[in-house]
């Protein structure tokens, strides 16, 4: 048992994903500020105006699934990594990964 966990503490694969979960954590605070002021400013929007701004929906939206994409990675749902080592355009999918599928 012993040999076993230190064979998996040597594992650079292992050491790499937990720098870049480091690296994601920040990311997701600063994505969060983000996504804060987004929500401010669709507040704002629709209270002067009564409709809410398309563009900022659209960006609210990538934002989500930006931060969905990250949270996957972070709790090992997934092992493909966010933007930016990955195409933006893989962050506007909303598709649960088929890592471990249940059979509910």
């Amino acid at each position: 048992m012993q040999e076993q966990i230190n064979e998996h503490l040597k594992k650079p694969s292992t050491w790499k994903r937990i720098v870049f979960i480091m690296l994601f954590a920040v990311i997701v605070g600063l994505v969060r500020v983000v996504l804060w002021g987004i929500i401010l400013l669709q507040i704002a929007y629709t209270l002067l105006t009564g409709n809410s701004n398309k563009n900022i929906l659209d960006l609210g939206k990538k934002l989500a699934a930006y931060l969905y994409h990250i949270l996957l990675f972070l709790t090992f749902n997934t092992d493909d990594m966010p933007f930016p080592f990955s195409d933006w355009s893989t962050t506007e999918t909303l598709e649960i990964p088929n890592k471990y599928k249940s059979d509910n």
